[in-house]
């Protein structure tokens, strides 16, 4: 799947593309909830602006390590080489936890987009036992890695889109 733009200035046409992208992973978060699962989506963008792969949250199958950014992660880092997924782009509704943030980081995945923050999502579940958020945002994950990972969120516009998907789930 290709994401196509109007003719816009490029940043424009950045967020415009991230806003696109978004939407996508919500979806794939409503579809994870309505599977059983936690809400939560995520993709792989490629360089040219394909949707490479993508995944919801496994938490049916696997109690709590299968987010949906580790999935994608995951299969990522076993079909593309590092130097490819440098050059992708992992969108996902919410920001990666310091588990995923860190399977994009050995995956090699160069951008990550997430639309609401981990601290937002903290927010939602409180202590609810199957998501205990830890404080810990994906900048400092990526800051204490020894190479680059740029990071576009949180997206505000897009908040109450995305918190309604976890609206009376936790």
């Amino acid at each position: 799947m290709r994401v196509d733009f109007q003719a816009a200035l490029p940043e424009e046409t950045a967020i415009r593309r991230d806003t696109a992208y978004l939407r996508l992973a919500a979806e794939i978060a409503t579809e994870s909830r309505g599977s059983g699962n936690h809400p939560f989506g995520a993709l792989l963008v490629g360089p040219e602006g394909d949707v490479l792969m993508s995944s919801g949250n496994t938490y049916a199958r696997d109690r709590g390590v299968g987010h949906a950014e580790a999935n994608v992660c995951r299969a990522a880092a076993q079909r593309y080489h590092p130097a490819f997924l440098a050059r992708c782009t992992l969108v996902t509704s919410v920001e990666p936890c310091c588990m995923c943030a860190g399977a994009c980081y050995w995956a090699g995945i160069g951008t990550v987009v997430y639309g609401l923050s981990e601290r937002r999502l903290a927010e939602l579940t409180g202590d609810n036992p199957e998501n205990l958020t830890l404080d810990l945002n994906c900048r400092q994950v990526f800051a204490a890695g020894r190479r680059p990972v740029a990071v576009r969120g949180p997206f505000p516009e897009l908040e109450e889109e995305i918190m309604n998907g976890h609206r009376d789930f936790w």
